[in-house]
């Protein structure tokens, strides 16, 4: 629905601004409980990053989320919303709209039909029917107090008129900064500030690595090449995939391990965690001493990462003859790969923003700003970033949840 300078919006309990997983979930359960919000998108359609999500399929909740899946300068806060909206309480309200999930891999849980639309539509037909409007095309100009609350101005894109609206609660779901093509924008970032409220630092999270100088090139050659293993560094680990690029390493264990490293910090890649590669390969020379150490290794990587492997290691010898110093190459190579990335891919290829509203800011209870009375933030734009595999989501369906209840 476009904008139109003739309608008239009396009586709102709230205006929410964003129609993504927050803002729809919270314009919901508000119906729920009697109560009247609009909501303000600026995109010419609900739900974008639901639709992408989970390649289209949407992984909207993760079996296992808790606060502990979750970074933040103050790891309690989500302890919460967490305890009002469960996964189980997700889990049972797509259920009701029939939404079933399926478990790929890690607890990730995706509807059994396999696309993203179903959920948006869950949301848009409960609006529909609760009488929520929502105004698409509708880019929010300012926020500013008033006596009664908030006078909220907004574009019509299609128009271009300018629209003004009075509103007791303002609910800020406008997400983060990533994949600013899809219309994300810093408009929570800057409408905190206008109002004194603390951040902290933002950057990308879950993002692929780049790396740069002299192995560019052998990263390059590999592109495609994909290698269970186990990503670690000081602070935490992920055993899952990871994915050779052309300027760097993605793939999920690095989309995992990007949350938690910082610039100038190194990486340990083990590309074989689930055995110890001498043991095998003591148990090759019994048997094959002859087998060169390509042979060998192709048993568990692709020819393609083998012959790679001549830039470090001597593949072309043969087992029995392997050194104690090959035999410590070998062992360093496939349990302690190490990488020291040059950066990021940015704010184009993230999946969310680390960082946000500091939480210190909010009541953990309702998501209030304790500064501005009546004004709420939610989801994306807040400092807690979960991991990758539908944790995010389960924050948002929490968040909005929670907002809903208390505006």
């Amino acid at each position: 629905m476009s904008v139109n300078s003739t309608l008239i919006y009396n009586n709102l309990d709230a205006v929410i601004l964003g129609a993504g997983a927050c803002g729809l979930m919270c314009a919901v359960q508000a119906g729920y409980l009697g109560k009247k919000v609009l909501v303000l998108e600026k995109n010419a359609k609900v739900g974008a990053k639901i639709l992408i999500s989970g390649g289209g399929r949407c992984n909207y909740t993760n079996l296992y989320a808790s606060n502990q899946n979750f970074i933040s300068e103050n790891e309690h806060f989500s302890k919460s919303a967490f305890a009002q909206w469960t996964v189980q309480d997700t889990i049972g309200f797509f259920e009701t709209y029939g939404i079933y999930g399926q478990e790929k891999t890690l607890g990730q849980l995706f509807p059994t039909t396999n696309n993203a639309r179903d959920v948006v539509k869950v949301f848009t037909d409960l609006c529909a029917d609760f009488g929520q409007d929502i105004l698409c095309n509708a880019e929010v100009q300012s926020i500013n107090r008033n006596e009664s609350g908030f006078i909220v101005e907004f574009k019509d894109l299609i128009t271009n008129r300018i629209h003004f609206l009075n509103a007791p609660k303002v609910v800020v779901a406008t997400g983060g900064l990533p994949i600013p093509k899809m219309g994300a924008t810093d408009f929570a970032l800057r409408l905190a500030r206008q109002f004194d409220v603390k951040l902290t630092s933002t950057a990308p999270a879950l993002v692929p690595l780049t790396v740069t100088g002299k192995d560019h090139e052998w990263y390059q050659q590999l592109s495609g090449t994909s290698i269970f293993s186990r990503v670690s560094n000081d602070k935490i680990s992920f055993e899952e995939n990871i994915l050779f690029t052309h300027w760097g390493l993605s793939g999920p264990a690095i989309l995992q391990i990007s949350s938690y490293w910082r610039a100038g910090e190194r990486i340990n890649i083990d590309l074989l965690p689930s055995a110890n590669i001498l043991e095998l390969l003591d148990e090759e020379r019994l048997l094959s001493g002859k087998k060169l150490l390509a042979s060998f290794l192709e048993k568990y990587y692709s020819r393609k990462f083998v012959e790679a492997m001549k830039k470090y290691l001597p593949i072309e010898k043969n087992l029995a003859s392997l050194s104690k110093n090959d035999l410590s190459l070998v062992e360093q190579l496939i349990h302690n790969f190490t990488i020291k990335p040059a950066g990021d891919k940015g704010y184009d290829k993230a999946e969310v923003m680390r960082g946000g509203i500091d939480t210190a800011e909010l009541s953990s209870k309702t998501l209030e700003c304790k500064k501005v009375e009546g004004l709420f933030f939610g989801g994306e734009c807040i400092d807690v970033t979960g991991w990758l595999g539908g944790y995010n989501f389960q924050w948002a369906w929490a968040s909005g949840y929670v907002i809903a209840q208390n505006i």
